[in-house]
């Protein structure tokens, strides 16, 4: 991987798009395909705004590993629809967005666009280990702020961060962070885990939001000298502070494994280039008939043939 290297949060790309094109858009048949082709949109737009080499689509083989959840019980919890002793639990998905699952990646398959899950981790974590390894610039396609971590300008690692479709993007860099949150992208995950995030099911530090994690981190660096901090007498810490950090520190010993992305997932040897053609031209045309994929598919295949 050396040249410009997209990767894509797809779950989180095809929600966006289940959201945000109508469910009347509908196969022969009458089964919904606003997400299958929302996402076919917003990646044909993607490609031809930012012109990757590589594209990689990262998918959530689980969405919420056992690993982060003996560390953290509530992570993600809110979000089960169903438990599972023997494999992943079940997330709560809408009804008509489930069934275009398949479909989407039995179309990025037929396409040539490198899917990516690895048992029990989730896309984040591809996503992590891919930019990890990755030689040249990666653009990382997200509506999940969590990934600001990996932000690096010395590496030339951005978030794509959708404001409207995928037309209007933030380009979120360094500068970008420092200005809304004081901290850059190795801050970030600190952050996150000392505020907290409802929609993740940490708990973070009571008492701590964004704004006194922000100067805490300015002041002391990282987690780990803010809570070598808690233990220094002469450190600036309010009375109220040092007590909620010191009470924390059970979770704040396990938040960073839970927060952090992993950089070590076993990626299997996949071919990551952008596909000029696709792989499998008579599989895609009965999928393109079968679920009327039309003017999606084929302004997409016109961009990856340019």
């Amino acid at each position: 991987m050396t040249g410009r290297l997209m990767l894509l949060d797809t779950a989180s790309l095809y929600f966006r798009a289940y959201f945000g094109v109508p469910d009347s858009v509908k196969a022969p048949d009458g089964t919904p395909v606003n997400a299958v082709r929302g996402l076919l949109d917003f990646i044909d737009r993607l490609v031809k705004d930012h012109h990757p080499d590589e594209l990689v689509a990262c998918m959530d083989a689980d969405w919420r590993p056992q690993w982060r959840v003996d560390l953290i019980p509530s992570y993600k919890a809110h979000r089960v629809a169903e438990e599972h002793e023997a494999g992943p639990d079940e997330e709560e998905v809408p009804d008509t967005l489930s069934p275009q699952v398949p479909v989407i990646e039995a179309v990025l398959d037929a396409l040539g666009i490198a899917r990516v899950g690895v048992e029990g981790y989730e896309a984040d974590d591809v996503i992590g280990t891919f930019t990890a390894r990755a030689k040249g610039p990666v653009d990382i396609v997200t509506g999940d702020r969590d990934l600001y971590q990996l932000v690096d300008d010395a590496r030339g690692v951005r978030v794509l961060y959708p404001l409207k479709g995928v037309g209007t993007l933030q380009l979120t860099d360094e500068a970008w962070l420092r200005e809304k949150y004081g901290v850059d992208g190795r801050g970030y995950a600190d952050l996150a885990l000392l505020r907290g995030d409802p929609s993740d099911g940490l708990p973070g530090v009571p008492g701590i939001g964004e704004k006194t994690a922000a100067k805490l981190l300015a002041e002391f660096g990282d987690l780990a000298g803010i809570m070598a901090a808690v233990d220094d007498p002469k450190a600036k810490l309010t009375p109220s502070q040092r007590r909620r950090l010191d009470e924390s520190r059970p979770y704040v010993a396990v938040a960073p494994t839970v927060v952090r992305v992993a950089a070590d997932v076993p990626l299997p040897d996949v071919e990551v280039a952008l596909p000029r053609a696709p792989r499998d031209a008579e599989a895609l045309e009965a999928l393109a008939a079968r679920w009327g994929l039309g003017g999606s598919l084929q302004r997409l295949l016109t961009t990856l043939a340019e």
